[in-house]
């Protein structure tokens, strides 16, 4: 009776664990197009949050909660698009093909350049970096998706 209250209480510690780690398995439940969707709102997103953080920086008497609270804003969405571009695409659906080295180098700059480029928007309110990061995620779906989804893809877009 020991042993097994002792095994149910290890099990009860353990399953929280363990159910973390589903977010990585590759279940196929989620669609690379709504994620390429979630980028843009999120670049959304951060752009918004800077405008605002230039706005009330301007004015006479700032409301500095304010001015935190688009800040903060604006570095959670930065993180968000960075967690999406690495645990989704990076570590998941991004895979060499072994016949076309380019492409997959390709789609590998382009994912770096967005992880980085979602870093430049943290350290400024320059909306022209939102602009980059629009950029990098139009040219990764163009490398992404084949010419027929990603006509489609922009079909919904409109």
């Amino acid at each position: 009776m020991r042993r097994t209250l002792s095994g149910l209480i290890l099990a009860v510690l353990l399953l929280p664990t363990l159910a973390a780690a589903h977010c990585e398995v590759p279940c196929g439940i989620f669609t690379d197009a709504l994620r390429i969707e979630i980028l843009r709102e999120h670049a959304t997103t951060i752009e918004k949050a800077m405008v605002q953080i230039e706005a009330l920086s301007a004015e006479d008497q700032p409301d500095y909660n304010q001015l935190v609270r688009w800040v903060t804003t604006k570095e959670t969405h930065a993180e968000e698009f960075q967690h999406v571009v690495s645990q989704y695409f990076l570590h998941q659906r991004v895979k060499p093909s072994g016949t076309d080295d380019e492409a997959y180098v390709e789609k590998l700059t382009l994912l770096h350049q967005l992880l980085v480029g979602a870093m430049r928007t943290k350290q400024s309110t320059d909306t022209e970096r939102v602009a980059r990061l629009r950029e990098l995620i139009d040219a990764f779906a163009g490398a992404y998706f084949t010419p027929q989804d990603l006509e489609h893809l922009n079909e919904h877009r409109n």
